[in-house]
């Protein structure tokens, strides 16, 4: 009887240590993800740390972590019941990453000034360069009706679940409505997560240097590691079309090339170069946030200097179009991690999305070269109509309410970008969550308000 009692703990013990290890590499993921997204949510936009851990992280595992918040070394250090921590650290204009094997102090010794151009007075520069906005009233749309397709977005199931946080829409260019989420300090100065919509900012990137002389979608990937194997015939056509051939796995539940890339690892472009080769580029499209970050990492060299390369998208991009809230962090080796890193307000998110409903030119200045837009929204023939270049499509009709011509800046937790030629509009909606959301009734709803 005694060795039963004894022998059932250990059994127990047993099996918990076993599933502990076998999970272990993941809770990496989960200590990451809370580390990074506290850390920019409370140092990049001012929030409320209990309110980003009941919402922004009230999130597959990533609920169950706790977080310590080193306000005085600007710091956040997050674990999963004392397990697997990872410490995210603030650097001045380069905003947050995780701190690896490296300490707080070692890394922030790299610190870097965006040149922003801040706009005195914005509230009294017309819109969409400040934001003063007009008081056109436009009779095709139906007021009523739109205040109740943007209330609905925000509309949620139960006290403890949040969803959109902030909704603009834009019609002629003009700025025609807007709603934040009040009660969770959203406003209109709120920067907000973007994720995946930063890779359509590496789009604009790529376009520029386009238009400089400096980039050829037709040249192959300058990658002095691909130059003795099959990976050197992949070019940056192939890469901004996400049909690079390489061996990436996008899958976020597990340890994987994105989790490695994301939450365990100083360079995100080192790991992504190191993924073998697997079929010939151009013939499989395949979603893959590594081959963003690999155009990110061509960019630097292609640039040539740090300094220029850190200080390109807000001098060639940002400052031009009225964009003065955008912060791109970068990973530790000084890459923007243009897969998914990046922060601003929901009228600065709009007026990006203004840049490519205008066919890349802002107030007579081109920003982008002439049939970039074009080029960008045109369909990758392995995506079945789902896919351009580094932005989302709706060829397939996946959204089968909205208009063909729609294409999408599109990143988790719902947040998008929808550009809508045809209907002359501009709609943003960022989110904690896409739980429940159904974006195609969203968009119908205010495509009815407008005649």
């Amino acid at each position: 009887m005694i060795k039963r009692k004894i022998s059932i703990p250990l059994m127990v013990i047993v099996i918990l240590a076993i599933i502990v290890k076998s999970q272990y590499p993941k809770l990496y993921i989960a200590t990451g993800y809370g580390a990074k997204s506290m850390a920019s949510a409370v140092f990049l936009t001012g929030r409320d740390p209990h309110l980003v851990q009941s919402v922004d992280l009230n999130y597959s595992i990533v609920k169950f972590t706790r977080s310590t918040i080193d306000f005085e070394n600007k710091s956040v250090t997050t674990s999963f019941w004392g397990l697997a921590k990872q410490t995210a650290v603030y650097r001045e204009g380069f905003g947050c990453s995780l701190a690896g094997d490296h300490s707080v102090q070692e890394i922030q010794k790299n610190t870097f000034t965006p040149p922003v151009v801040r706009r005195e007075g914005a509230w009294r520069i017309p819109w969409p360069n400040g934001d003063l906005l007009k008081d056109t009233v436009f009779s095709e749309i139906d007021a009523i009706r739109l205040k109740t397709a943007i209330d609905d977005a925000f509309a949620s199931s139960s006290a403890d679940k949040r969803g959109t946080a902030a909704v603009v829409v834009l019609y002629k260019g003009e700025l025609v409505a807007e709603k934040y989420d009040s009660e969770m300090g959203i406003t209109a100065d709120t920067r907000i997560w973007g994720w995946s919509m930063n890779k359509s900012i590496m789009n604009a990137m790529a376009g520029v240097l386009s238009r400089q002389g400096k980039l050829s979608i037709a040249a192959v990937a300058p990658i002095p590691q691909w130059s003795n194997d099959r990976r050197r015939d992949i070019t940056i056509n192939d890469l901004l079309h996400m049909s690079s051939g390489l061996k990436w796995d996008e899958d976020y539940a597990d340890v994987s090339s994105v989790t490695n890339m994301l939450y365990r690892s100083d360079d995100c472009y080192k790991v992504a170069i190191e993924v073998p080769f697997q079929k010939k580029p151009g013939s499989e499209w395949k979603y893959s946030s590594g081959t963003t970050n690999i155009l990110s990492g061509i960019m630097r060299t292609l640039i040539g200097n740090d300094k220029n390369y850190h200080e390109f998208p807000y001098r060639e991009i940002f400052n031009k179009i009225g964009i003065s809230s955008m912060i791109l962090e970068t990973d530790q080796a000084g890459n923007f991690v243009g897969s998914s890193y990046g922060y601003a307000t929901a009228r600065d998110w709009a007026r990006f999305g203004l840049l490519y409903y205008n066919n890349g030119i802002w107030k007579n200045d081109t920003i982008l070269p002439k049939g970039w837009v074009e080029y960008t929204r045109t369909s990758v023939a392995a995506s079945k109509g789902e896919y351009g270049a580094q932005f989302w499509l709706n060829r397939s009709k996946s959204l089968p309410d909205a208009p063909e011509d729609l294409f999408l800046c599109d990143g988790h937790r719902g947040q998008r970008i929808f550009i809508i030629p045809s209907r002359k509009l501009v709609i943003v909606r960022l989110g904690f969550s896409e739980d429940g959301f159904d974006h195609n009734l969203f968009l119908k709803g205010i495509l009815a308000a407008i005649k």
